[in-house]
């Protein structure tokens, strides 16, 4: 008995003891967790023992340390830290860079570093929103490679953005998860604001493989202001300027309890530079959030915005129409539930967007005969009487769960299950004619996608199977793969490779799927859109992580682009069908300089190169195979640059946009079917007056330039606005 006690001690002696887990948590310097942050141990000898990943939360769990070991965080964009093993838990802070890394969640529908999804991604921060003052998100937008914001005419006009060539209804949007697309993919930006917004993602490339309809092109994605102060805070702010500009906003935020909110109003009015062109806009936003306990949070977001606008016509080429007008009402409210319970993380969610829309002209204002130089229309133009409604809804339930685990040997994973459930009614009305359509539609979606993250490279695949009642069933696929071919802060930093490679989809609108109107007849028998996106790039860091390039190869096709029809030439009835098919390629060239202390740079590049293959017109001159597709410029770009100092900030925006092909849609002759490149250039400025006061300015469209975005619609001169910002 004694020899057996004996033996069991010397094996005890010999055998080790499991060490203790090694936990920590990994934040930037504002004490926020950093997501996906590579976790290296280091051995006594300098070698990397194990290598995990932060979580959501930023909080890491190491199973198994050396008994003597450093631990060692890093992540592109941000300055390394580490620590002595010791004794658990951990907290390392990591100092943001001069040119840092964004987390985004639109890209995988997770959080994640920017340089870890691979899809070209730009972010638009709280901090670069106040500083650019852009009333209207869409001329935020302009300021990202890929993209082209076609405005007709002044503020409050119809906006359109296309995206590395695409239709303009090519881009799924999105506010705080819930979709602001109409049934179909169409989004006007006239009405939306920057107003109570923390966050812009937009990300190009197909993305339908987790997004479904709509996300043919790209996502942007608008994140509503979140309280922080444990004291609640208030601000104020108006401007002025000509043209009867009048902005004004008031809020309150904070954070008591576990418990955040945000609520804002503010109202845009301005008459701009034509008879009949007023825009007036209130926005009305506000979010609320907080802990239930056992990892579980629930949050409401709602936004309501509405506007008028006179709409006076191609001026350009005749006389304005003295009282036509657009009005629009847009409510969006949704709910999310989220639990974090261990590796898996749930989230449910239901969203409700509500547009009710009028455009109308009900007085018939003179003849007129279009003309513009040396070219002019054949015969007058009569003024169309009418008076069109649409009422929309859509109802979004989502449900989503994230698992993630991490091995030894094979890195981290991060698998994601979703179903998505839209259900999508209008009612199209012509009150002139006494006449009413309704349509609904109930769309399903299941994706799955699963991330694998090593400490170098990045590998996402994902799958979405979608049902939908206009054209039933389709299957998405979408990869993509991120890698550091080299690493470090120093003049030569970190090199990354991304390439991805999806398919997109788009159902048809309810207008093409149900329209009762002889002249644009819905089909009800159409097909999905389609595109099929490939990029390629390669991102390159220097100076100590204060200049960033990038340059990013797309090639894009899209097919069963739906068009108009004539059926009877008798009649001239026509109807809607799968005719169109065009392909983009190009380059996108960005960078980011931060060399001197406040001076800041960014700058992008656009090559397209576009070719509509067939016609969704056979009539048309612009629209025929071979011509490039309309209003999608071939050379494209922008610049800011901005001085950021303690007594005040100044920025200068410039805006290129080259040559592009277009029409006059008037009869002139000889036709115009070229639209000139022009140059606009804004000035901000800012100008602290003690803790609470800022008193800023911004001219628009500086020097006065004379373009049209589209051919007709003579863009808005030279505006200027000074005002005051109050936070207390």
């Amino acid at each position: 008995m004694l020899s057996v006690s004996a033996s069991l001690l010397a094996l005890s002696l010999v055998v080790p003891v499991d060490p203790s887990p090694l936990t920590g948590v990994v934040v930037d310097a504002a004490g926020r967790p950093v997501p996906r942050a590579i976790v290296q141990v280091i051995n006594a000898d300098g070698s990397a023992a194990t290598t995990v990943v932060t979580d959501a939360d930023g909080a890491f769990r190491i199973a198994a340390p050396p008994s003597s070991c450093r631990v060692e965080a890093s992540l592109t964009g941000f300055s390394k830290a580490s620590a002595a093993c010791g004794q658990a838990p951990l907290r390392l802070t990591l100092s943001v860079a001069p040119v840092s890394e964004a987390i985004v969640v639109s890209a995988t529908r997770t959080d994640a570093p920017a340089g870890q999804v691979a899809a070209a991604v730009t972010v638009f921060d709280a901090a670069e929103i106040d500083r650019k003052q852009q009333p209207l998100l869409a001329d935020l937008l302009r300021d990202a490679p890929g993209v082209t914001i076609v405005r007709v005419g002044a503020p409050g006009g119809v906006t359109s953005m296309f995206v590395r060539g695409g239709e303009s209804n090519y881009t799924k949007v999105l506010l705080d998860g819930v979709p602001l697309n109409e049934p179909g993919g169409t989004f006007n930006l006239s009405d939306v604001t920057t107003q109570n917004v923390d966050r812009v993602e937009l990300v190009r490339g197909a993305n339908s493989a987790l997004f479904g309809s709509d996300a043919m092109t790209g996502v942007v994605q608008l994140f509503t202001r979140r309280g922080t102060s444990a004291r609640p805070e208030a601000r104020f702010a108006i401007e002025g300027g000509n043209f009867s500009t009048l902005r004004s906003s008031g809020g309150v935020s904070g954070k008591s309890n576990g418990v955040d909110y945000s609520a804002e109003v503010a109202g845009f009015t301005t008459d701009n530079d034509l008879p009949n062109n007023a825009f007036d806009n209130l926005t009305v936003s506000g979010t609320a959030g907080g802990s239930l306990g056992h990892g579980a949070t629930l949050r409401t977001v709602a936004r309501f915005e509405g506007g008028k606008a006179g709409t006076p016509g191609a001026t350009a080429f005749g006389r304005p129409d003295l009282d036509a007008f657009f009005n629009r009402h847009d409510g969006v409210w949704g709910a999310t539930f989220d639990q974090t319970s261990g590796a898996l993380h749930q989230t449910a969610s239901y969203g409700l967007a509500v547009s009710h829309q009028r455009s109308a002209d009900l007085k018939a204002d003179p003849p007129y005969t279009p003309t513009f130089g040396a070219s002019g229309a054949p015969f007058q133009f009569f003024d169309f009487l009418f008076d069109s409604r649409t009422d929309l809804t859509r109802h979004r339930a989502s449900y989503q769960a994230d698992g993630t685990f991490t091995t030894a040997s094979a890195g981290t994973h991060v698998d994601t299950a979703l179903v998505d459930w839209d259900g999508e009614r209008a009612t199209l009305r012509d009150a002139l004619a006494n006449t009413s359509q309704d349509a609904s539609r109930d769309n399903v979606g299941l994706s799955l996608q699963h991330q694998a993250l090593w400490s170098r490279v990045f590998v996402t695949g994902g799958v979405r199977f979608e049902h939908n009642a206009s054209f039933g069933n389709a299957t998405v696929p979408r990869v993509a793969a991120a890698a550091y071919l080299h690493t470090g802060d120093g003049s030569l930093g970190a090199t990354r490779a991304h390439v991805t490679a999806g398919l997109g989809i788009k159902e048809p609108t309810i207008l093409q799927s149900y329209s009762p109107n002889l002249y644009f007849l819905g089909n009800p028998d159409l097909k999905p859109e389609r595109s099929r996106a490939f990029d390629l790039g390669l991102e390159q860091r220097f100076a100590h992580d204060r200049a960033r390039v990038d340059v990013t190869w797309f090639d894009n096709r899209y097919e069963n682009i739906i068009g108009l029809e004539t059926i009877d030439f008798t009649t001239f009835a026509s109807q809607y069908f799968n005719i169109g098919l065009t392909r983009a390629r190009g380059a996108e060239l960005s960078g980011d300089v931060a060399l001197v202390s406040g001076l800041r740079a960014k700058a992008g590049y656009t090559f397209t190169d576009s070719k509509i293959l067939d016609s969704t017109s056979a009539f048309s001159e612009v629209l025929k195979a071979g011509n490039p597709a309309l209003r999608r410029p071939r050379h494209a770009g922008f610049a800011d640059v901005a001085w950021l100092g303690s007594h005040a900030s100044i920025s200068v925006i410039g805006t290129f946009v080259g040559e592009r092909s277009d029409s006059d849609f008037a009869s002139l002759f000889p036709a115009i079917t070229v639209n000139d490149a022009y140059a606009s250039w804004d000035v901000r400025a800012s100008v602290p007056a003690g803790r609470h006061v800022t008193f800023t300015a911004a001219i628009d469209n500086l020097f006065d330039s004379d373009h049209m975005e589209p051919l007709g619609y003579p863009a808005l001169g030279r505006a200027a606005r000074v005002g005051v910002r109050t936070k207390w």
